[in-house]
């Protein structure tokens, strides 16, 4: 068999921890466990994270990673931008319905840092990588579309963050009582973030 590299085991190890802190929470996930979620020798483990600091915060990265990839995929640009926002937004739902426990463990992770002592850096370390990966995807959407954002895009990005983080709580909570009503959520929440866009593609104006 191959030999990995140490890059390669940390993102078995990182999945494998994300795994096991989904079925057992936070608290319960020892570094024990996720040796063995990964299949390796605890040795390996602690050769590849001096800490659990570090990899919680490889954790929250992985997270943000996956979500990121989907609405990456979902949001090249469309005949209209209202249309690529939309596409996006739909695709972040989805996921969420998709992979609950995952999007839940997000939330327990901020509470997990924020009380742990010596630990809240990591908290405010996972709501930064929100807001950079909302403005790479601005900026990104904005080379490929021609329109003018009528906000500055850290403080637009710093917008989708908060929203939906209370997008995805709220459906958590709500579950299937939740989902009669997604299609007017996604629409309002569509027209919002399109007028905070100046001209759309094409130079049609955004509605």
């Amino acid at each position: 068999m191959a030999r990995q590299s140490l890059a390669e085991r940390r993102r078995q190890l990182t999945e494998a921890a994300l795994r096991a802190m989904t079925r057992d929470g936070v608290a319960k996930t020892t570094t024990r466990s996720i040796a063995a979620e990964a299949g390796v020798s605890l040795s390996v483990f602690h050769y590849c994270f001096d800490s659990k600091q570090v990899l919680l915060e490889s954790v929250i990265e992985a997270i943000t990673e996956h979500y990121i990839t989907v609405v990456k995929e979902a949001i090249r640009p469309r005949a209209t931008l209202r249309e690529t926002i939309r596409a996006g937004f739909r695709a972040y739902w989805e996921h969420v319905c998709a992979h609950p426990g995952e999007h839940m463990l997000t939330y327990e992770l901020t509470q997990y840092a924020l009380r742990q002592p010596g630990f809240e850096h990591l908290a405010r370390r996972q709501y930064e990588l929100y807001a950079d990966t909302y403005t790479e995807l601005i900026e990104e959407l904005g080379r490929s579309m021609d329109f003018e954002l009528r906000v500055p895009a850290p403080t637009l990005a710093r917008y989708l963050a908060a929203m939906t983080d209370g997008l995805t709580l709220s459906l958590l909570v709500l579950g299937k009582d939740a989902a009669p009503v997604s299609a007017d959520i996604l629409d309002t929440i569509t027209d919002h973030v399109a007028n905070l866009v100046g001209d759309g593609i094409r130079g049609e104006p955004v509605p």
